[in-house]
């Protein structure tokens, strides 16, 4: 038997991780955070069934793209969330497979929202 996750949080910076989670497990999802690539390898190779995920591109270099890669080629949806809007970043996330980019601050409900239309709830 697998674990279900609806939403696979990915941050390095811990205390943002730790309130997304709280958010979004407010908001009724099943999350799990992780923080490194080390965690984030984990969750791809445990036969998780993984709903979406959103990964905060901040503190990553440039492997996070191979999981990226990884996680498009396990047919889960992902956001890429960064700092600023960015050309290379636009390109990097298209071509890995995002399902959108987006652009951080964002707002509790909009953040919401978008999960609700990504996982069809």
């Amino acid at each position: 038997m697998t674990d279900q996750t609806d939403v696979l949080a990915v941050d390095t910076n811990h205390r943002n991780l730790e309130l997304l989670t709280q958010q979004l497990e407010n908001a009724g999802y099943e999350t799990r955070g992780v923080g490194s690539l080390e965690e984030l390898d984990q969750e791809i190779g445990a036969g998780s069934r993984i709903g979406l995920a959103l990964i905060d591109l901040s503190g990553f270099d440039e492997r996070i793209w191979e999981r990226c890669e990884r996680l498009h080629h396990a047919s889960v949806p992902f956001v890429v969330l960064a700092q600023q809007r960015s050309p290379t970043v636009q390109r990097e996330g298209i071509r890995h497979g995002a399902s959108t980019i987006a652009v951080k601050p964002l707002r509790v409900a909009d953040l919401l929202e978008f999960i609700r239309m990504l996982l069809g709830r």
